[in-house]
């Protein structure tokens, strides 16, 4: 049975910084008030053209050429979101095109801020049943447009970016180990966007009553994610076969750093061994463990040969958590730069375009 490594990883964040003293301004609040409450001092907003598929593509680009892959080895793109850019097409399919992975197939999963944990199993279970050798994971989010900048418990919470790994079959042990998934719908109207979907279509009326932001009861979600995140990671690492002693390092999904304590007391660990960045991007959701991964091991706190755990809670209400025996690319003698084939990918995309028309052309418009 082959492993599932992790070979390859990336981020991509908009340039736009929204400090909580920019937001004093917006709203009542104050910069004290934010830190203390969620340890947030400022976050990333996605300006016009940052889209949820331009930064998951720009994401997918630096885990692939970390990988040492180009665009069309990959056989399958997931994409973790909690903001798509629309119902249908999947942002997944919007992020093939930009990069060009011209055999890969593509869709989205939707588990809220604990998509990426989700997506990161499926596309292991993929690998380990021999289906599939190659898969991009990734976790790209807009939350800024379902926002609202007048209610001050959630406006302060999210910000946008996206990250991304490369996933590969090997014969060498490691890579994913063990996970757990849970769901609670139960607990589905404590986080949630009430419009938009078919259950509530838009109109004037939902429009009006801001039924399109996101809308949180942050007691309930606080108690939820305080009791589920030590124990999703105690039962992913029991899984592994792995004991709180062995982890080199905790990834926790970037919502709330007193949550994030609580879950160091509750495991009875250092705070040292949980990775926290949230500080300078807030919530992003399902692009918040993949960036936080990214930083881990730019500052040398993720190694090869490191047992870490990636475990995060969301909407749905969702949780969940994976093992990873860390290892790193497959091929680190290989250099290529898969942001080189962006040319590429567009006059792939422009071409088939052309194709269509001519189809059009050719054979008719009606069935």
């Amino acid at each position: 049975m082959p492993y599932a490594h992790i070979t390859g990883w990336g981020m991509a964040v908009p340039n736009k910084v929204l400090t909580n003293d920019d937001l004093s301004k917006m709203v009542e609040t104050t910069d004290e008030w934010i830190r203390e409450r969620t340890g947030i001092r400022e976050r990333r907003i996605a300006s016009h053209g940052e889209t949820a598929s331009a930064l998951g593509a720009e994401a997918a680009f630096k885990a692939l050429s970390m990988a040492g892959l180009l665009p069309s080895q990959v056989d399958l793109i997931i994409c973790a979101t909690s903001s798509p850019e629309h119902i249908f097409p999947a942002t997944a399919s919007l992020i093939q095109d930009k990069i060009g992975a011209s055999n890969a197939g593509a869709y989205d999963l939707l588990a809220a801020c604990t998509g990426f944990i989700y997506a990161l199993d499926m596309a292991a279970q993929s690998i380990r049943s021999g289906a599939l050798k190659t898969v991009l994971v990734i976790g790209a989010e807009n939350l800024s447009r379902y926002t609202n900048y007048k209610d001050r418990n959630t406006c302060i919470l999210f910000g946008d970016g996206a990250g991304a790994f490369v996933l590969q079959a090997s014969e060498t042990p490691g890579g994913v180990r063990g996970s757990v998934l849970h769901s609670d719908g139960s607990g589905g109207k404590f986080l949630s966007v009430p419009a938009s979907g078919s259950g509530q279509p838009a109109s004037e009326e939902t429009v009006r009553a801001g039924l399109h932001f996101i809308h949180m009861d942050g007691k309930e979600v606080f108690r939820f994610a305080t009791r589920v995140m030590a124990q999703a990671t105690l039962e992913a690492a029991g899984k592994s076969g792995w004991n709180p002693e062995d982890l080199a390092l905790v990834v926790p999904h970037q919502a709330n750093l007193r949550i994030i304590e609580a879950a160091a007391r509750g495991l009875k660990m250092p705070m040292e061994k949980f990775f926290v960045n949230l500080e300078r991007y807030g919530n992003t959701s399902t692009a918040s463990i993949p960036i936080a991964v990214v930083e881990a091991i730019q500052t040398g706190k993720l190694k090869p040969g490191d047992k870490v755990i990636f475990v995060g809670f969301g909407a749905g209400l969702t949780w969940g958590a994976l093992a990873v025996e860390w290892s790193g690319p497959l091929l680190p003698e290989r250099t290529i730069r898969a942001e080189w084939f962006r040319p590429f990918a567009r006059i792939r995309s422009a071409f088939r375009r052309l194709l269509r028309i001519l189809e059009g052309f050719l054979f008719g418009r009606e069935p």
